[in-house]
């Protein structure tokens, strides 16, 4: 068998290869497409079967060097006869699947004739946008597949390229880290228990704006990433659809892993951990279902409280290790927000709530701003009374406000004064709005929320949530 394997290293594909390079060079790209793609087949059978029979490391890292070389050359004739086909298609001398009536057959060609079908030819311009916004990507793609002794597939260099959704072992770990701008709209719109729970910390995305807010977290995750609460404490590795409950019931917020895995893990926290309040980053589609008993559990039995719906697609989450090229994101998600009554279920009604995450963007120059971080005071005020807009343990009232955007940062000595003569001028008294129009932090604009009842300016939260303006502008 050996003897067989030897054999496939002759020089004939290499020659194979090297010739449909030449074509390439020479412009005959039809050719050379097709010269490429044998090739290609052929030394990944090749590198297959010496791999399968325990060849020397040598003898498949040539048929995989190979292959890479052949699709390299494949990728680029694809793009080349998609762009002279564009071209020609503008110039009204290509059709698709049919030749036009009112053109001579000798003045057009169709796709068949150009050696490409609509599926190659779609592939090859994704292909070669991914170029034209990052020159070289696909040969460096092939080369680290090589040089991390990994087949150069065609399947492969689509998802290394940001061309195509990557298959379940490219995702690896599953880890996508949670946008900033998903998690500041949460802060702004909903309050936790002093400590949460986040089960799925991956490498920390969400956990550092919510103890940024004055929380306590409790990281855990499944995989050990080696992440650290702002204490030092490291994360505990484990699976979230075995844990038990703690006695706490402690409030919840993550972004659960995605696949087969999700409705069971968010079935899990509601009928085991049972917290008083737990907000979950879905697919908006997760509304939908009704043949898996754990999804009718979750949304069904146990209606979320709230769902915020973020109106426009979040940047992309894209997956731990990816370095191809940045894109927006194809999913459409909500903060799905289950809330106990006092009687510790969770019935419902759902409320639907559009936001905007720009509007909760924060103003460049003010993240990180001492002035606008939480001390020891505000944390506590904050998690012990909230925001207007959302009561907390007691209740399940909410606003979204909308209007005038943020002017400008508040000073950093005391916005007190500014937040003041804002909610006077606008009626309007939530730390959410306060938040955004001086750019400050939720919980900071949540004491002066507070400051300004026990000064008369505004009056008490309702039942929905909401305050009255008391106070006139002088």
């Amino acid at each position: 068998m050996s003897d067989a394997v030897v054999a496939f290293d002759a020089s004939g594909l290499a020659q194979v290869v090297e010739r449909a390079r030449a074509l390439l060079d020479d412009g005959d790209v039809i050719a050379a497409r097709l010269l490429a793609a044998g090739a290609y087949d052929q030394a990944k059978a090749g590198a297959q079967f010496a791999a399968r029979f325990g060849a020397a490391k040598q003898l498949v890292g040539k048929a995989r060097q190979l292959q890479g070389d052949a699709l390299l050359i494949e990728a680029r004739a694809k793009m080349r006869l998609a762009a002279e086909y564009d071209a020609a298609r503008d110039a009204g001398q290509a059709a698709g699947k049919g030749r036009p009536k009112n053109i001579p057959d000798e003045n057009v060609f169709t796709q068949a004739e150009a050696g490409l079908s609509a599926k190659d030819i779609h592939e090859a311009r994704k292909l070669a946008a991914a170029e034209g916004r990052a020159p070289g990507i696909v040969e460096r793609a092939i080369a680290a597949r090589l040089m991390a002794g990994l087949e150069p597939s065609r399947a492969n260099l689509r998802a290394a390229v940001g061309t195509s959704t990557a298959t379940a072992a490219e995702r690896g770990n599953n880890l996508y880290e949670t946008p900033a701008e998903a998690t500041r709209v949460l802060l702004a719109l909903e309050r936790f228990a002093s400590k949460v729970k986040e089960p799925a910390c991956g490498r920390g995305a969400i956990a550092r704006l919510l103890e940024d807010a004055g929380y306590e977290v409790d990281l855990a995750d499944l995989v050990d990433y080696g992440t650290a609460d702002r204490h030092g404490v490291l994360q505990r590795v484990e699976d979230f659809l075995e844990a038990e409950a703690d006695d706490e019931q402690s409030d919840i917020c993550t972004n659960p892993p995605y696949g087969a895995a999700l409705n069971r893990f968010v079935a899990h926290a509601l009928r085991v951990h049972r917290p008083r309040k737990m907000a979950l980053l879905l697919n908006l589609n997760f509304v939908c279902g009704f043949d898996d008993p754990e999804r009718v559990f979750a949304m069904d039995s146990n209606p979320p409280a709230r769902i915020h719906v973020f109106t426009r697609r979040l940047p992309m989450m894209h997956r731990d290790g990816w370095d191809g090229p940045e894109a927006s994101s194809r999913m459409n998600t909500a903060w799905f927000v289950w809330e106990a009554d006092e009687d510790g279920n969770y019935a419902g009604p759902t409320v639907i709530n559009r936001v905007d995450w720009k509007d909760y963007d924060i103003p460049a120059g003010s993240h990180g701003d001492p002035a606008c971080q939480p001390d020891t005071a505000e944390a506590s005020a904050s998690v012990s009374a909230g925001q207007g807009a959302v009561k907390g343990p007691e209740g399940t009232g909410h606003e979204i406000d909308s209007g005038p955007k943020p002017a400008a940062v508040a000073s950093a000595a005391d916005p007190y004064d500014e937040a003041v003569a804002i909610v006077l001028r606008d009626r309007k008294a939530s730390a959410a709005y306060v938040q955004r129009m001086l750019g400050i932090s939720y919980t900071r604009a949540a004491s002066l929320i507070e400051r300004m009842e026990k000064e008369g300016i505004v009056g008490p939260a309702n039942r929905a949530g909401k305050r009255d303006v008391l106070a006139v502008a002088a």
